[in-house]
C-alpha cells in the first residue's frame, strides 16, 4: 500500500534529491513528487507519494529524512486513496465533463485534490442559523460522519477540529440568489494541518466548480 509523506525542507537546489536519495535508502520507492507550498522564510512543503519495500516500516523513511540538515518530515500516513496525486487540473477537467453536477462532483474529487479523508457540502439546518451549528448535508462522500457543522464562512479557512483528532477546513460555496447559503467542508484523520497554499487552492477550486456549475 502507498504511504504519503509531507516534508519541509530547504526550497535550494540539490535539498529535493538528497531526501529521495535518503528515502530509497531507506527501503522507499518515490512514485510522485507534489510541492504544495513555498515559504517566505525560505523554505518548501512537498508532498511524496512512495511505496515501502517488504520489511520496512515507515519509521525509518521519517528517520532518514529527519537526519538531513534542515528537513522534516511533517507526517506520515498510508494513502488509499488510487495510488496517485490527483492534481487540481484532473479535478477541472472531471467537472467540465458534466456541468450540471460540477458541485457534488467536486465534493467526491476533493478528498483526492487535497489528500484528505471525507468531504461534504453542507448548508444550515434552519434558515439563519449561526456558524458552529448542525448542518443540512447535501452531498457527501461515504468516509464523512453523518453530522456537519454549519461553517458559516465567507473565504476559504481551516476549522475548529472534529471528533476523533479530525483537522478540518471549507469553503464557501457562491448560491443563486434566494437559495440557502452552502459550503465544502474537508477533513483529515489525524493530519497534518491545512496549509495557506491548501486554503487558498481549495477557494479556487469551488469558485471554479460554480462557475462551471453555471455554464
Amino acid at each position: 500500500m502507498p504511504f504519503l509523506l509531507r516534508v519541509e525542507l530547504p526550497d535550494v537546489p540539490g535539498s529535493l534529491g538528497r531526501v529521495a536519495t535518503a528515502i530509497g535508502e531507506a527501503g522507499g520507492d518515490i512514485d510522485a513528487i507534489e510541492i504544495v507550498e513555498h515559504r517566505d522564510d525560505g523554505y518548501a512543503v512537498d508532498d511524496v507519494l512512495l511505496e515501502l519495500a517488504p520489511g520496512h516500516m515507515p519509521d525509518s523513511i521519517v528517520s532518514a529524512c529527519n537526519t538531513l540538515d534542515g528537513v522534516q518530515v511533517i507526517w506520515i500516513s498510508r494513502y488509499a486513496a488510487g495510488g496517485n496525486l490527483f492534481m487540481d487540473l484532473e479535478a477541472v477537467e472531471e467537472l467540465t465533463a458534466n456541468p450540471s453536477q460540477a458541485l457534488d462532483r467536486l465534493v467526491d474529487l476533493v478528498p483526492l485534490t487535497f489528500r484528505a479523508d471525507w468531504a461534504a457540502r453542507v448548508r444550515p439546518a434552519e434558515v439563519g442559523a449561526a456558524p458552529g451549528s448542525a448542518g443540512h448535508v447535501v452531498h457527501a462522500t461515504g468516509a464523512a460522519p453523518d453530522t456537519v457543522v454549519w461553517p458559516g464562512l465567507d473565504r476559504a479557512a481551516r476549522l475548529p477540529d472534529g471528533e476523533g483528532d479530525v483537522v478540518q477546513c471549507g469553503a464557501p460555496l457562491e448560491v443563486t440568489g434566494g437559495e440557502p447559503p452552502e459550503a465544502v467542508v474537508i477533513g483529515r484523520r489525524g493530519g497534518p494541518d491545512f496549509l495557506d497554499s491548501e486554503l487558498a487552492r481549495l477557494g479556487h477550486l469551488v469558485a471554479l466548480a460554480v462557475s462551471i456549475s453555471r455554464s
